[in-house]
């Protein structure tokens, strides 16, 4: 892991220059900066850091470490305060309180549930602990937030599947089954939004189901019982929101009988999605950079413990609001769309995998004829 960290902290520079200007910019709901008088950098304090799992491959492996190694670069003496709850809501707002309790001055948190962690981020603003949301858009008085076009990647996700069923013919030929996030993450439902502003109209959604926290096995018997309700020979396209739950809709595409090569959406660029795109049994996936997304967390998480001010940046008027407060600071990145014909220019180029990783024996022809070796 020392190595990817190092070849992650050194790649991708490019999206992040100058997103971390400290003492620019202003708090968009709260219009004022923090109270703290006379803390340093020097001086250090505690950042909490919340998690919300750790089935999905990138929060252990990656945000964790480059959001710790990113705060000790900008802040040597702060100590960051680290728990996961494994998807469970009350969890992390137990999670939350003990961290108030600690004595931490920032949380970054990645809601479980955006609208159940609201009381806890209301409580620290009374303690005068400031809240980054991080990924999930949390309601509350958050002070900033960082994380991707989440509309933009559904958008993404949806011309994909409308581009390779029409390569196949009349895209509205069979149903395809959409198989979307947990109703509880806001940024399921903006995936879901982006998707069906392509999807709509063009295609034919015979079964569509939300996916409770993010199951990748309550995913798999949700696409089975899609596929003996339509007919597994009549789909011609599934939409899965994440790589997880793809995987598991593969699976059950396979032994539902569903035609080989059956388009299927994904998301996050996980290492065995990278594998099915390579073999042919998953369509695309989204890549999205968590290096800048990790810095952007720890830039400002780092700026409110020191009282300083924050901006936004990115698409939109860097700024987002959250049903609760407005003009929340927001730091946006683009995602990228992954195919067999850019691994190579995209995951592989970043650091994120290897070639060595992705070329395991079971694909290791398919990694030679798509030029990784």
């Amino acid at each position: 892991m020392g190595i990817r960290l190092a070849r992650l902290m050194a790649c991708g520079m490019a999206l992040v220059m100058g997103l971390g200007t400290a003492g620019c910019g202003a708090f968009g709901h709260a219009g004022k900066e923090s109270s703290i008088p006379g803390r340093s950098a020097a001086e250090g304090f505690k950042i909490g850091l919340l998690l919300p799992e750790s089935e999905t491959t990138r929060y252990e492996k990656f945000d964790r470490p480059l959001i710790t190694q990113s705060v000790a670069a900008l802040c040597p003496k702060c100590q960051v305060v680290y728990d996961n709850s494994d998807h469970d809501a009350s969890r992390q707002r137990q999670q939350f309180e003990a961290m108030l309790a600690e004595g931490v001055k920032v949380i970054i948190v990645d809601p479980v549930d955006a609208g159940a962690i609201a009381s806890s981020v209301s409580e620290a603003r009374d303690q005068g602990v400031r809240v980054v949301a991080y990924d999930r858009l949390a309601r509350g008085p958050i002070d900033a937030y960082t994380s991707f076009d989440n509309i933009q990647v559904g958008k993404m996700q949806g011309q994909a599947l409308l581009d390779a069923l029409s390569a196949g013919g009349d895209p509205k030929r069979g149903p395809i089954v959409m198989i979307n996030g947990s109703p509880l993450d806001p940024n399921a439902s903006d995936f879901k939004k982006g998707a069906h502003a392509i999807l709509d109209g063009r295609v034919v959604i015979g079964k569509e189901y939300d996916v409770p926290g993010w199951s990748p096995g309550q995913a798999g018997a949700d696409a089975a019982e899609a596929f003996a309700a339509l007919g597994a020979s009549t789909v011609i396209g599934v939409y899965a929101a994440n790589d997880s739950m793809a995987g598991a809709v593969a699976n059950a595409m396979r032994s539902a009988g569903v035609r080989k090569g059956t388009p299927l959406t994904g998301q996050d660029a996980e290492l065995s999605a990278i594998r099915r795109i390579l073999l042919g049994t998953q369509t695309m996936t989204i890549y999205k950079p968590i290096k800048p997304e990790a810095e952007n967390a720890a830039r400002m998480a780092v700026d409110l413990g020191l009282g300083r001010k924050v901006k936004g940046s990115g698409s939109g008027s860097g700024t987002v609001d959250n049903d609760t407060s407005s003009s929340i600071p927001a730091r946006i990145i683009q995602p990228v769309v992954v195919t067999k014909d850019n691994i190579k220019d995209t995951v592989v180029k970043d650091g994120f995998w290897s070639v060595q990783e992705i070329c395991v024996a079971s694909v290791r022809a398919a990694c030679k004829a798509a030029g990784l070796s």
